[in-house]
């Protein structure tokens, strides 16, 4: 398996690489991807998280930046399913800070919005502001996307939630920043590749599999045992429905630490004992969290 640093093949590559992200120009993902790969990327936007799997796995673009978990909503349980359906690879990971702002036409002031537009999660994320102001809510596909129907079809009156870089796109007035309820809301993004890039063994590295098991006694108290036997520290474990099997579960878990290490290995040898099923998704660069952007 091959080691590599993203961000630094990124901007060594002879041209950008295309990043597939699930969204309109604006939108968070796109924001995660530059956050991540750097700015000289070319963002490939797609209409579903369902196209970015097969952009990425048809050879369309060079990477994939894709949600997988929020602080305050959870797990984006669609992109686990997703990433056991199509040969790809985690090779990265990047928390981005979410900051929502309101943003209408140029001209238009606070006082003479009536209605606000976004996404269902983003209006929840901003409740408190918008009750405090008592503007109607209207639900929209996305948040940029919301921006963008403000632009287009001259909306006055109405404002959108959504990113800053969707007021730049778009050209709109940010009316209020950071209306968001909670500071703390990140969204963990992963990088995803065709091909497994292992860190080098100096890096701080995590590494995320998937695994079923039979229904038996004690089946996931044994499970994780591979890994408490060795002092491996799990970061996440997330049950999903198996496709096709009543009242049986797949788990992601993710656990500290490089595939290629000693312990790691002797953990999924030992996993691949009790699993009828076990495939790793990835090792790659344990992210600590990025610094804000507005």
């Amino acid at each position: 398996m091959s080691k590599a640093n993203d961000s630094q093949d990124a901007q060594s590559s002879p041209s950008p690489w295309r990043v597939a992200y699930q969204g309109e120009p604006g939108a968070y993902s796109e924001g995660a991807a530059f956050a991540s790969l750097g700015e000289q990327v070319e963002p490939v936007p797609c209409e579903s998280f369902e196209l970015v799997f097969e952009a990425l796995e048809r050879g369309q673009v060079d990477r994939a930046v894709l949600p997988i978990e929020n602080s305050l909503a959870g797990s984006i349980h669609r992109n686990y399913d997703l990433m056991l359906r199509h040969d790809v690879h985690i090779v990265g990971e990047h928390e981005f800070r979410v900051r929502h702002h309101l943003m209408a036409l140029p001209g238009q002031s606070l006082e003479m919005i009536e209605e606000v537009l976004s996404h269902p999660q983003a209006l929840s994320q901003c409740e408190h502001y918008l009750r405090d102001l008592k503007l109607r809510w209207r639900a929209s596909q996305d948040t940029a996307g919301s921006a963008r129907l403000v632009r287009h079809e001259q909306l006055r009156g109405v404002a959108a939630i959504a990113s800053r870089r969707a007021a730049e796109v778009y050209e709109l007035e940010i009316l209020a920043a950071g209306i968001e309820d909670d500071p703390q809301n990140y969204t963990r993004f992963i990088i995803l590749a065709r091909t497994p890039q292992i860190p080098a063994a100096t890096t701080a590295a995590k590494t995320s599999i998937v695994f079923s098991l039979n229904d038996q006694p004690s089946a996931l108290f044994k499970a994780l045992s591979v890994f408490a036997l060795r002092d491996i520290d799990l970061t996440k474990l997330e049950s999903r429905p198996l496709r096709g099997q009543r009242f049986q579960y797949l788990f992601y878990l993710d656990f500290a630490g490089n595939v290629d290490d000693e312990r790691a290995q002797k953990a999924l040898r030992h996993l691949e004992e009790i699993a009828p099923m076990m495939r790793v998704l990835g090792s790659y660069p344990r992210h600590v969290r990025s610094s804000d952007i507005p």
